[in-house]
């Protein structure tokens, strides 16, 4: 038998001859009156008012100081006295809004039918998103500089670059050393190969996707957020031939472990790369939500307050680390207000900045309170364990538009500030302990007396006239630490806080901005009182880079006094950059040319550039062979940006597609040598490092 079937045909038809008659009758009235006959939006006898166009977006970064002037009708919002409370307003105001569109008498039927512009234009909440997108392939080649014990193979007492794993060498002693027999061919009398492998070279390459998300709420509050996926993902790390870490892996009776994939038992056999996850394929997630903050606009001033970078000046000391080829931040979970006189192009602010709390109630640190995972608000235990720090800071910067028009016509042009910090602490977690694992069963509560306190004051000036600029940050750190474990527990006599440290950049342009020419200056305060306790004799004995059991350097015959840059000032390609990781306890001097062989106005440029970076150590005591040369650094690079992007409307920033190609040379000099009877090899001569880098990205 046929399905009944029933017939919606009709009730469209019926709709749209019913507008069709309406737009009849209204063609047969009367004309409209003049316009200078006062109408009624929405009635039948004149036009409707258009709708207000939507509001345009507020700029990627409103000032600091003076709030963005509000709309007149904003104003007249702020200045009308207060009306009686009303729950339904905000869908009467909707529907109001609904009626002011032309034809609104046959679309807005109910208070519920709205249109998305017209609440766009009542309150508009904007996304923008910016961020990057980089590929970096890296190749190094001794970057252990030919030494002969391993930080891998715990035999190195100088924390530098470690060993390859299928590099073998001799140790210091003689003898057989460390030997990866697994090399050459396979013989009649071996059945695998079984000669030293030696491979100086590592190969790398990583990839970033970094997402910054701004919501606008209005010109005067916004919430800005940073995101990384794949954050330094190294490329071919989580094939899927791979167990789970940290389970256990039974064998089977063929050996294998039994819960490896059995399409993919081997490496070899990897089909596909898997998303990393903490504790299974990778010791970090795929996703990484680095900060979070929001930003008031007062009439007064700006408040932050959240998790949000840190940067002053040059970066020394607070970098950001924001750049495309950045792996370092400072990140700070902080409440700060920002005012000043606009005027006078003066800034001043102060900041509460919560460093580290030590035990809460989160369920590592506490078994009893495991349900908090499930909700809750968990809290900080233990008061005297904060790390407390206030910062202030006032500064003058020159408005970016007068500051061009001042060096137009010749103009000097001064920009400066101060920053300080002070940081305190009274009792911290006992060594070996964490606010994850905490045993609350030990003595005092896995607690012991810190009684620490630092000041660091930092002046940053800038001078800048015509196509010159001079730019310098000085620092230091003044304190002391009651209690240092494996040094002294004396809170009596504490341990002095001496570091000091200076950062300069001088820069000219030429030939249209084509040619950079700079030179940079740094120096680290050393240590010549440091020592490393594993070495013997004692003192001075390859102190520059920390053992990683040791807080600081070790020093029992004055204050620490080894200042250590921010990791992601760069100055090099090799030395500071890698085997260093930072600037510390060393000058250097650094001349430098880039020159845009290509430079257009829509943001393409082909340029090259070079460096020589020569380093010294500030005390001699604190190198592994005695000396202050560390070594002599060349570096060279090739780049490309494409004028694809909105950012390449400014040339200082890089923005669309911009890729590299970077090559570098490391000579090591006397300071990085073995000390004299240190070796009984017959050859112990360091060898020079290289580099070479291609990095791809995407900035929008």
């Amino acid at each position: 038998m046929p399905r009944r079937c029933r017939l919606h045909v009709p009730f469209p038809l019926l709709l749209i001859a019913s507008v069709l008659l309406a737009r009849m009758a209204r063609a047969e009235d009367p004309a409209p009156p003049s316009p200078s006959t006062p109408t009624t939006p929405g009635t039948s006898t004149g036009p409707a008012a258009p709708p207000a166009p939507p509001a345009a977006a507020p700029s990627a970064r409103p000032p600091l100081i003076s709030p963005t002037p509000r709309s007149n009708a904003s104003a007249a919002v702020s200045t009308a006295p207060s009306a009686p409370i009303n729950p339904a307003r905000d869908q009467q105001a909707l529907a109001a809004q609904g009626t002011q569109r032309p034809d609104a008498g046959e679309l807005a039927i109910s208070s519920q039918e709205v249109f998305s512009e017209d609440w766009w234009g009542n309150a508009r909440p904007i996304i923008e998103m910016h961020g990057f997108f980089r590929t970096r392939a890296e190749l190094f080649n001794n970057f252990f500089l030919n030494r002969h014990n391993s930080s891998l193979q715990g035999n190195d007492p100088q924390y530098l670059w470690p060993i390859p794993l299928d590099q073998s060498y001799t140790q210091l002693g003689g003898g057989t050393g460390a030997t990866v027999a697994l090399c050459g061919a396979a013989t009649s009398a071996s059945l695998t190969p079984n000669q030293a492998c030696f491979n100086k070279t590592e190969t790398s390459a990583n990839l970033r996707l970094r997402l910054d998300p701004e919501i606008h709420i209005s010109d005067n509050l916004r919430i800005l957020t940073q995101i990384d996926a794949l954050d330094n993902l190294v490329l071919g790390s989580t094939p899927n031939s791979y167990a789970p870490a940290g389970t256990p892996i039974p064998k089977t009776a063929a050996g294998q472990p039994a819960n490896y994939n059995a399409y993919a038992p081997l490496g070899f056999d990897a089909t596909t790369q898997g998303p990393p996850t903490a504790g299974v394929n990778s010791w970090t997630n795929s996703i990484n939500v680095k900060r979070a903050w929001a930003e008031y606009m007062t009439p007064v001033g700006q408040l932050r307050f959240g998790r949000m970078p840190s940067h002053w000046g040059l970066g020394m000391l607070d970098n950001g680390g924001d750049g495309i080829d950045s792996d370092y931040q400072t990140t700070v979970d902080r409440i700060m207000f920002i005012t000043g006189l606009k005027s006078m192009d003066l800034y001043f602010g102060a900041a509460w900045d919560f460093v580290s709390t030590g035990p809460t109630t989160t369920p590592g640190a506490n078994p009893s309170n495991a349900y908090t995972l499930y909700g809750g608000q968990p809290y900080d235990t233990c008061n005297a364990c904060n790390v407390n720090e206030w910062a202030a800071f006032l500064a003058h910067r020159t408005n970016p538009e007068l500051q061009k028009l001042a060096l137009t016509r010749g103009d000097l042009v001064i920009n400066g500030g101060l920053y300080g910090k002070f940081r305190s602490q009274s009792l911290d977690l006992t060594n070996g302990q964490t606010p994850q694992t905490i045993d609350y069963t030990s003595m005092n509560n896995a607690l012991e007396v810190r009684q620490a306190w630092a000041l660091t004051p930092d002046l940053w000036i800038q001078a800048l006239w015509r196509k010159l600029r001079f730019e310098a940050e000085a620092s230091m750190i003044w304190g002391e630490i009651g209690n240092l474990p494996g040094q002294s527990a004396d809170v009596a006599n504490p341990i002095d806080i001496r570091q000091f440290g200076v950062a300069t950049q001088t820069e000219f342009r030429a030939v249209d901005d084509k040619l950079d020419l700079q030179f940079g200056f740094g120096w680290a305060s050393g240590d010549s009182s440091a020592f490393n306790p594993e070495i013997a004799p004692k003192q001075g004995a390859g102190a520059l880079n920390p053992a990683p059991s040791l807080p600081h350097s070790f020093n029992r015959y004055g204050p620490l006094s080894t200042f250590r840059f921010h990791p992601d000032y760069r100055v090099d390609l090799i030395f500071f950059r890698n085997i260093l990781s930072r600037v510390e306890g060393a000058y250097y001097f650094r001349p430098s040319v880039d020159y845009d062989f290509i430079r257009h106005a829509d943001g393409e440029r082909l340029g090259g550039g070079a460096a020589v970076i020569w380093s010294r150590a500030s005390s001699f005591m604190q190198t592994p062979g005695h000396q202050n040369d560390l070594g002599l650094e060349l570096d060279a690079q090739i780049y490309y940006q494409s004028k694809d992007g909105s950012l390449n409307d400014d040339p200082t920033k890089i923005g669309g597609f911009y890729t590299m190609l970077q090559y570098g040379v490391f000579f090591p000099f006397g300071g990085l040598e073995y000390l004299p009877g240190q070796t009984q090899l017959g050859d112990a001569s360091l060898s020079a490092a290289q580099t070479l880098r291609l990095f791809m990205g995407v900035v929008f």
